[in-house]
């Protein structure tokens, strides 16, 4: 699958920070599925306004590491697999 230049959150989830589970998660009709930190921080940023690059940049900056690129566009094809991301 190829990566939307800006990425979005799909339309049938809702990203949200869940007291019970100590975490972000996301909530679909048939269920929920809980993210971890890299993926909750990624899928913030799933605005349809941030492209990949300032994604990964500000991923580099928040962080404070370096060659994050193929890591968020990994997980962004496998998140667009899944129907998380149009």
């Amino acid at each position: 699958m190829t990566v939307p230049d800006k990425p979005a959150l799909s339309r049938l989830f809702r990203m949200q920070w869940e007291e019970a589970q100590n975490s972000y998660v996301l909530l679909y009709p048939e269920g929920m599925v809980k993210l971890n930190q890299s993926a909750a921080e990624i899928l913030k940023r799933c605005d349809g306004q941030h492209s990949v690059p300032d994604m990964v940049a500000e991923l580099e900056q928040a962080f404070d590491q370096r060659g994050l690129q193929g890591d968020v566009e990994e997980f962004l094809r496998a998140a667009g697999e899944r129907g998380w991301i149009r």
